[in-house]
């Protein structure tokens, strides 16, 4: 019976943390990953590094993402943290070099 209530506080110690700090964390990276999952052509993001910009190409687990006109920059798909603006269609505003790429 002294055993039972030495084990029990680090039990409910466990308990504590699996709720408020692994539980909630496990659900964010699922989150993450899904988002990654559902990237397109013409979705506005942010990267962790806090570059804007727009995917003109996905490959992948690589993202080519316009910043500016005639300035593109090639990203791992990770690298993404998060959908600003997720595009109407896939085919909404196709740039030239994403169509020469489809060909």
């Amino acid at each position: 019976m002294e055993y039972l209530y030495a084990i029990l506080p680090w039990v409910l110690i466990f308990g504590i943390f699996w709720f408020f700090l692994i539980r909630p964390q496990q659900k964010q990276k699922k989150e993450h990953q899904n988002m990654l999952d559902n990237l397109s052509i013409g979705d506005k993001i942010v990267t962790i590094g806090g570059i804007k910009g727009k995917i003109i190409k996905i490959k992948d687990s690589n993202v080519r993402v316009r910043v500016s006109s005639n300035v593109d920059i090639d990203f791992v798909k990770n690298a993404v943290s998060r959908v600003e603006e997720k595009s109407s269609s896939k085919n909404d505003e196709d740039t030239e070099e994403t169509k020469k790429d489809k060909e």
